[in-house]
């Protein structure tokens, strides 16, 4: 059996969207067959059917309503699918045979803007490209029109960093990407991996120079050309056309920002909370109280990318301290921002051709409102503020093209008219005039035939099928006027008649009617056009008005949250009075929650060893120190009394237990990782947070390793960056005084009679308990596993077992490292001892101290057992290696 023409024209298709999910319109449905079809029924929850296609078996078959799609496509695209929309692309009046489809859209995970979403984040697509050595990125969001892109050194971690702060929903990357990598890739993101063969990009840059300016385009290095075009040409393959909007190219450098690690972005809970993956609890929910989309989304990227640039922070301090002390200003800046729409997403619908006359009306309401906020900024002093007044374009022309043109309520669809506005053009007025002419002509037909047949239940109606009639019951049939009426239709208890005068008003009005809702499509269409040569105007008045909106929130949060201005400085001090955890303060109310001073710096305060009881606060206080610089450095006023903040380069925390059990790393061995990351990583700008280093395995291997760290950070010239290090080993108090800038504090902790009071406050020296017992106490174990744990402890205590044996052991690994070094010694004594024997034949041979060191590196290298090494051992051990093998090249 052949195919059906149908389904043959529907396998032409889906042969070139194997990836996607068809949407093939037939008639008033979207229809999927065969695999698609298996899959739509499953995700969307549809009845499968099937349809005769031509071969042995029905093919599988499942519909939609095409007027219902959005929904159903949402769905799909939120579970990672590709869809494909197949219209008719001719005329069905015209058509010779089958009538010739084809696919008019791609819509996918990166690509997908749903018109009805109230979503303020935006949703970004981003190519990736390798070359030399070099990683080029481009990302876009073409509802807005976000075009950027960077390139750096290829390094995993930083490439996977960057994808963490995009957080973007697509990922085009080489279609020969490993196994590997994927999976890499996919621990660090949700996002769709969508593979693409990306040897055929090296090409000219005729598709970069069309769609920007050649002066944006020389900034940019290979790798970074090439991930644009990678990007421009999906956005056309899916989009089916270029979009006007995309048309500012930006070139961003990750060193202009502060270095966020993913593990540290989701300890610091920067947009969404740990546990629902939600705005709610976040440092976001605290400090969102924007009034626009556009300002939304801009306060998310400072939280993502806080500043380094102490001028660029300073500019911005300035702008949030003039609103913050202009409360009246400021308000009437916030009640105009509450009335514009989103700007942006209305140019990202005009430059798609999605726009609506609805949406111009909008656009129309916003533009009212710049000419009011240009003039209240024209009264603000602060450069950043009076750089927005300089640039803010009011675009009156364009707004007073849209109050004479559209209608203040036009209709939802552009080809139901009832768009233009009268006055607006001749043309439509008169047809507006002639429609309404023919019927208030018809409404008074009635009452004139009821007079001259005496039929007073006569009725004028209309449908589509019959045009406009005269209904007559059949009580009445001998009262109609002989040769009045020409018998249209007959129903069973009534007649419909025409007459000629009727069916001549007919033809008026649908005529009238035709050629207004065609005019007012066109005129439409040419209001679009003239709209579209503004995107640009557009969207950089959409861009001050959301960073104006974010400065404003700024200044609001502030105000009501009694934040203050931090002083900014370069030099490694961190000093808050009076500090607060911005968004468990929010939590909890402002009067419960217990401030707390910090001090540090460079010199003698530069590690804080903190000790102190679980559910103390030492978390928060630490979470609590690094939001406040980061919020700083956002350009923000902090949660404290006065604060002298220094900037950080990165800000990396090592804070509460996880695993990844589908990744086989156990809970100890992320948190070496994390450590590895940090102590790798980090500068001596850097601010780093660690908490329970080493509590994943035995005791005195924590201990070891937690010592060993701290030691790392503080003498190795490369680090001794600023950090905040918790821990309930107590030894390590002991630190203090003997490595340079470590400072023991501890949270204070009142005992009452056999209870403890956490009473939140960081005070100097170190704890000399942990309060494990009570903790569990307090967290409801049972009555006589407490009292059991007490008798243990006190046994413990009073034999000294612990504290001799942690000496003890410590004793022994020094003793340990000794040997080991005299064992080295014995080894070079003898290795020169035969050499001298080996060359007592040739005087002239001079002793090959090269060849013994290689010697004694292979034979170390023999005598490592992996099995006894804990991570940090073999990568101290690791690193040695390599070091000694370097030095013998």
């Amino acid at each position: 059996m052949a195919l059906t023409p149908m389904m043959k024209q529907y396998f032409e298709i889906k042969e070139n969207y194997k990836d996607c999910i068809v949407f093939f319109r037939l008639g008033d449905f979207y229809e999927m067959f065969f695999d698609d079809a298996k899959t739509a029924s499953k995700e969307l929850e549809l009845v499968l059917t099937g349809r005769d296609c031509g071969l042995d078996e029905r093919a599988p078959m499942c519909g939609i309503p095409f007027h219902a799609s959005s929904g159903y496509i949402s769905r799909l695209v939120a579970k990672g699918y590709k869809v494909a929309i197949c219209e008719q692309v001719e005329d069905p009046s015209v058509a010779k045979g089958i009538v010739k489809r084809d696919v008019i859209k791609v819509i996918t995970p990166g690509t997908y803007v749903d018109s009805n979403s109230e979503n303020n984040s935006n949703t970004y697509l981003l190519a990736i490209y390798e070359e030399n050595n070099n990683t080029g990125i481009a990302l876009t969001d073409i509802s807005t029109g976000e075009f950027k892109t960077t390139s750096f050194t290829t390094i995993k971690s930083t490439l996977f960093d960057e994808i963490t702060k995009i957080n973007p929903k697509e990922i085009i990357v080489d279609i020969n990407i490993t196994d590997k990598f994927t999976d890499e890739l996919s621990s660090y993101t949700t996002a769709l991996l969508t593979k693409k063969d990306l040897s055929s990009f090296r090409t000219t840059d005729d598709e970069l120079v069309s769609q920007f300016s050649e002066a944006e385009l020389s900034e940019l290095d290979s790798a970074s050309k090439t991930a644009c075009k990678i990007l421009l040409k999906y956005v056309y393959e899916t989009q089916k056309m270029s979009l006007a909007n995309i048309n500012f190219l930006e070139k961003y450098d990750i060193i202009n920002y502060m270095t966020i690690d993913g593990s540290s972005r989701r300890n610091l809970e920067l947009t969404e909370n740990i546990r629902e993956k939600n705005k709610k609890g976040s440092l976001l929910w605290v400090m969102d109280k924007t009034c626009t989309s556009m300002g939304a989304r801009v306060l998310r990227k400072w939280i993502d990318e806080p500043l380094i640039s102490k001028f660029e922070i300073e500019n911005r301090l300035d702008a949030v301290e003039e609103l913050y002390n202009a409360i009246s200003l400021n308000e009437d800046i916030r009640i105009a921002l509450k009335d514009i729409y989103d700007i942006e997403r209305i140019v990202g619908k005009i430059a798609n051709g999605n726009v609506n006359g609805k949406d111009l009306v909008s656009l129309r309401a916003s533009l009212d409102k710049l000419p009011y906020i240009k003039e209240t900024l024209g009264y603000c002093k602060s450069s950043l503020l009076n750089e927005y007044y300089e640039e803010l374009d009011i675009l009156k022309d364009l707004k007073e093209l849209l109050y004479n043109a559209i209608l203040d309520d036009p209709s939802m669809s552009i080809k139901e008219g009832n768009i233009i506005k009268d006055g607006y053009s001749e043309e439509v007025d008169e047809l507006r005039k002639a429609k309404l002419h023919g019927k208030e002509w018809i409404a008074s037909l009635e009452n004139s035939e009821r007079e001259i047949t005496g039929i007073k239940s006569l009725k004028v109606g209309y449908n589509k099928v019959f045009g406009y009639y005269i209904e007559i019951r059949k009580a009445n049939y001998s009262s109609i006027p002989e040769g009045r009426y020409i018998r249209k239709q007959t129903l069973a208890n009534a007649e419909r008649y025409i007459t000629q005068d009727l069916k001549e008003m007919e033809d008026k009005i649908l005529g009238a009617e035709e050629k207004l809702v065609n005019l007012e499509y066109n005129l439409f269409l040419d209001i679009r056009s003239i709209v579209s040569e503004k995107i640009s105007k557009l969207k950089k008045s959409a861009r001050i008005i959301g960073n104006l909106d974010s400065i404003s929130t700024l200044s609001i949060i502030a105000l009501e949250n009694d934040y203050v201005r931090p002083n900014i400085n370069e030099n490694g001090l961190i000093k808050i009075t009076d500090g607060r955890h911005p968004v468990v303060e929010k939590v909890i109310g402002r009067g419960e929650f217990v401030s707390n001073d910090t001090l540090l710096n460079s010199n003698d305060n530069r590690l804080l060893l903190i000790t102190g009881p679980n559910m103390a606060g030492k978390s928060t206080y630490m979470r609590q120190v690094a939001l406040i610089t980061l919020m700083a450095q956002i350009g923000s006023f902090i949660p404290a009394k006065e604060a002298d903040i220094s900037i950080c380069d990165k800000i990396f925390t090592r804070i509460g237990a996880s695993d990844d059990l589908a990744g086989g790393k156990s809970t100890f061995m992320v948190e070496m990782w994390e450590v590895s990351n940090i102590l790798n990583n980090a500068t001596h700008k850097s601010l780093v947070l660690l908490d329970e280093v080493g509590r994943g395995t035995s005791t005195y291997d924590g201990l070891s390793i937690a010592w060993s760290v701290i030691e790392h950070i503080s003498k190795n010239n490369n680090l001794k960056c600023n950090t905040l290090f918790a821990t309930h080993y107590h030894e390590l108090t002991k630190l203090e005084g003997k490595i340079p800038g470590v400072k023991n504090y501890s949270v204070a902790v009142k005992e009452l009679e056999d209870n403890i009071i956490f009473l939140r406050k960081i005070i100097e020296g170190g704890a000399d308990q942990s309060y494990g017992i009570e903790v569990a106490k307090l967290a409801g174990l049972p009555k006589e596993v407490i009292d059991r744990a007490k008798e243990i402890l006190d046994e413990l205590e009073g034999n000294n077992t612990y504290e001799n044996s942690t000496k003890e052991v410590l004793k022994k690994e020094y003793e340990k490292e000794i040997a080991v070094e005299r064992i080295e010694e014995e080894r070079v004594e003898e290795s020169i001892v035969n050499k001298k024997i080996n060359n007592t034949n040739n005087d002239n041979m001079q002793l090959d101290f090269s060849f013994m060191e290689k010697e004694n590196l292979i034979k170390e290298l023999s005598e490592v057992d992996i099995l006894e090494l804990n991570p940090l051992e073999a990568m101290n051990k690791l690193y040695k290696l390599v070091s000694d093998a370097k030095k013998l090249k």
